[in-house]
């Protein structure tokens, strides 16, 4: 039976993978990405570089951006 994971705001774009290891560490909202870098991400088995720029648009969509390096 595979591990329940909290479901998450993001899109769908995103695939299937990265939502769900985000999920894994914590990360379901976008307000809590501004808390973390693109760098600190993509450490996240499954997030790369399609996945930050993703989540990059839609954070700013929002006002909002990932944290300072």
């Amino acid at each position: 039976m595979p591990e329940s994971v909290e479901p998450t705001e993001f899109p769908r774009s995103l695939g299937k993978v990265a939502p769900r290891e985000l999920a894994a560490h914590g990360y379901t909202r976008y307000e809590q990405l501004t808390r973390v870098t693109p760098g600190e991400l993509l450490r996240i088995h499954g997030v790369g570089p399609k996945a930050i720029r993703i989540l990059e648009e839609e954070l700013a969509a929002r006002g909002l951006s990932f944290a300072d390096a």
